[in-house]
């Protein structure tokens, strides 16, 4: 689950993690109330869940209060588009206004999976304000890294702080922050904990420029009070839609639409549909108990995309036996009106009932004999 910079700030906070002052606002008139009670200049940022906000506008500094209502008069409403974003951009709905810093370094910190230890590593970089992907790229000594169990321990803390460029009491000061980030990530679960930059001020304090940070869905049942951070306007209305009916569901750009069981062979099948010379329309796993509604609610999210020209359903039947997804893909079909072809590829568990209920359904459903000869078909109905 993805939430705002503000969002993540308020969490960093609870955990001492120093952040800089700043406020809420969704209006014009709230964002220079907002920067009146902090004072002097202030930056409005805007808050959407997409990196690369400064270069596509979406991060001015303002002198005063006044400007900061114009500023924040023009963000509001207006749709940002970023590296991150695609082309279709995000509608600016919440902005953050916080207190200038005077700024005399600036640093990353960053706690992410590494799936070669098996375990979470803290990342520290004198190179902050960047992507850190870029300096990955072209300078990877630069970024230091210490792997948690579960959090950072202080000699760790130090080594990164001394090593990213900090010294004297900042580099006290550099360190409890590392240590408060880190117990923060763990504590909440955090599959993703950022701040870059990270900033040393020329009054040698620290604090959280900017910051970025994904919780663990399948952890909310231990952080109930933050389900509310979840912001539907951030996400694509059919992947909100899937949540809603336990199907995961990713948007992607293609023609194709796939429904499979088993985000393995999900996989598999858009490698496959792509091999063919297709694109899919989307990743989608219903599941291995998914039942006939579930199958027909699938079929209206797949079908909800003007993109989709085929359907593709690949299912290998175990828990979810394929007389009940042959049951639920004709009663979608009936309901919904379907109108682009279908091809279906499945095995396991009551393959032939499921193959005889399509058959004779009255809808012209292509039965494949395997993936390859699946994708092939598809592809060519898609065009």
């Amino acid at each position: 689950m993805k939430i705002h910079e503000y969002q993540a700030k308020a969490l960093l906070a609870r955990y001492n993690v120093p952040v800089p002052r700043g406020e809420v606002a969704s209006t014009a008139a709230e964002a220079q109330a907002a920067a009146k009670k902090l004072g002097g200049s202030v930056v409005v940022k805007a808050q959407i869940h997409a990196g690369g906000r400064g270069k596509g506008g979406g991060v001015k500094i303002a002198r005063n209060d006044e400007e900061a209502r114009e500023i924040a008069a023009k963000m509001l409403g207006m749709t940002l588009i970023t590296h991150q974003t695609g082309p279709e951009g995000r509608v600016v709905q919440k902005l953050l206004v916080e207190e200038t810093l005077p700024i005399a370094h600036e640093f990353y910190l960053g706690i992410v999976l590494d799936r070669a230890l098996g375990k979470n590593v803290f990342m520290a970089s004198a190179d902050g304000g960047v992507e850190i992907e870029e300096v990955a790229a072209k300078t990877p000594e630069r970024i230091l890294k210490e792997p948690l169990d579960p959090v950072l321990h202080p000699f760790q803390a130090r080594k990164l702080a001394f090593g990213i460029g900090f010294t004297g009491a900042a580099a006290n000061l550099g360190a409890n922050a590392m240590i408060a980030l880190s117990k923060a990530g763990d504590s909440l679960d955090a599959t993703l904990a950022e701040i870059n930059p990270f900033i040393l001020t020329k009054d040698e304090k620290v604090y959280a420029l900017d910051c970025k940070m994904n919780l663990d869905d399948n952890a909310m049942f231990r952080h109930k009070d933050l389900a509310g951070l979840r912001d539907l306007n951030e996400e694509d209305p059919l992947e909100v839609e899937a949540s809603k009916f336990g199907l995961n569901y990713i948007k992607l750009d293609g023609n194709v639409a796939c429904m499979v069981n088993g985000a393995g062979l999900a996989m598999a099948t858009m490698d496959i549909v792509k091999f063919a010379g297709g694109s899919p329309a989307n990743f989608l796993d219903v599941g291995g108990g998914a039942n006939a509604e579930q199958i027909k609610n699938a079929f209206r999210i797949l079908l909800s995309d003007h993109a989709v020209k085929a359907v593709l359903i690949n299912i290998f039947g175990g828990i979810l036996r394929c007389d009940t997804l042959a049951t639920g893909v004709v009663a979608a079909a009936h309901e919904l009106s379907i109108k682009v072809p279908i091809v279906v590829r499945m095995e396991g568990t009551n393959v032939e009932l499921g193959r005889k209920i399509l058959l004779e359904s009255g809808f012209n459903f292509t039965v494949a004999d395997g993936m390859r000869d699946a994708a092939q078909k598809v592809v060519a109905l898609a065009k």
